[in-house]
């Protein structure tokens, strides 16, 4: 039997058996991984000292905990914007860069690109994983082109034109509450919080048919889904919870697990019943009735359509494309028009030129009268 000689370590030869052998082995393979991980940081930041930088708060953390989710932290990369008008990077702790592209000049590229090469943020993304599943956001590959090309017929103009109805309710009840917030003496409100409401509340509709009527009641399954949004905010803000296995043990990530539960089973439950429905109507009696009632909602597209193998989606699919969509599509929507307002508001001459068009185009028309 092979003797292995351990007198380095005050021991006298041993026999060596396969497993033995492998220790040194195994631990050769992590220090070159480890070296390997050192390299390549250590040149990925010398590559990144070409850009300039605003001061740091500190050596260690760098600029971290001064961009905030708020009007503080948004005034803040306003004015960085315009202080380093082409690009800057900001060193979030130790190890995790982010460069803004600030000029057109440099962001055309980048959104010009083609989703196969474009770049996608690693770090937050894995923090919606458990979350968004492996959707078109998340996804890659042949599999983001397989669902994509899938998905098309979710985009079309017939498909989407009786979503204005849906839109027109759910900013006539926002309307309605603001009104009667003035007439109860409020003179200020978060308009990003009820742009927020109105979003999620006309998305659920289009996208599960479902009236959650949660701008004027509270509702678990929206506030899941903004707890789950605020959770992973908070997240990125903190570097030592970055690792899977220290945030879990923490309240904000058993929180951020119970609310992904909630928001899948409440998917989840859609699904089921919608695909009960379809064999036992049949998928023609199923297109007209929902001919109609002139909406075909975003679950019925993702359960009738087939890539061109007749494959279709599976259930897990169906439901990362759903939650994927409710999540891109309120936060999105709701940060692009509460910038407007917030812009309107500052600029009151382009304010009044939008009303006018507006009012040009709708002619005294009544809400329920307006389509695409």
């Amino acid at each position: 039997m092979l003797q292995l000689s351990l007198s380095w370590l005050g021991l006298g030869p041993v026999a060596a058996s396969p497993w033995l052998l492998l220790l040194p082995v195994g631990a050769s393979w992590l220090l070159v991984r480890v070296l390997a991980r050192i390299y390549a940081f250590c040149d990925n930041r010398c590559s990144l000292r070409c850009f300039l930088q605003p001061p740091k708060r500190n050596w260690f953390w760098g600029p971290l905990g001064l961009v905030k989710s708020n009007e503080e932290g948004m005034r803040l990369v306003e004015d960085l914007g315009h202080y380093f008008r082409d690009v800057h990077l900001l060193w979030m702790g130790p190890f995790y860069p982010i460069l803004r592209l600030v000029h057109p000049n440099f962001t055309a590229p980048l959104l010009q690109a083609t989703a196969a090469i474009a770049p996608k943020d690693v770090v937050f993304y894995d923090f919606l994983k458990p979350w968004l599943g492996d959707g078109l956001l998340l996804s890659a590959g042949d599999k983001w082109n397989r669902h994509r090309h899938m998905l098309t017929p979710t985009f079309h103009f017939n498909i989407l034109k009786p979503y204005m109805k849906i839109f027109t309710k759910s900013a006539d009840i926002m309307h309605a509450k603001w009104q009667r917030l003035v007439m109860e003496g409020h003179t200020h409100l978060d308009v990003f919080e009820h742009i927020s409401l109105v979003t999620l509340d006309s998305l659920q509709e289009c996208v599960f048919s479902f009236d959650s009527n949660c701008q004027e009641k509270p509702s678990e399954y929206i506030a899941a889904i903004l707890e789950l949004g605020a959770l992973v905010a908070k997240r990125h803000q903190q570097i030592f919870l970055h690792v899977d296995l220290l945030y879990y043990l923490t309240p904000d990530g058993r929180c951020f697990l119970r609310a992904c539960r909630l928001v899948h089973d409440f998917t989840d439950a859609v699904i089921q019943e919608r695909r009960r429905t379809l064999p036992s109507q049949g998928i023609d009696d199923f297109l007209k009735a929902k001919a109609k009632a002139k909406t075909l909602d975003f679950i019925d597209v993702l359960l009738l359509t087939k890539d061109e193998d007749e494959k279709e989606l599976s259930e897990e699919d169906i439901r990362a494309e759903a939650d994927t969509f409710m999540f891109e599509g309120h936060d999105t929507t709701a940060s692009g028009l509460s910038w407007i307002l917030y812009n309107l508001v500052k600029h009151q001459e382009y304010q009044e030129r939008c009303r006018q068009e507006a009012q040009e185009l709708l002619r005294d028309r009544e809400p329920k009268e307006i389509k695409w």
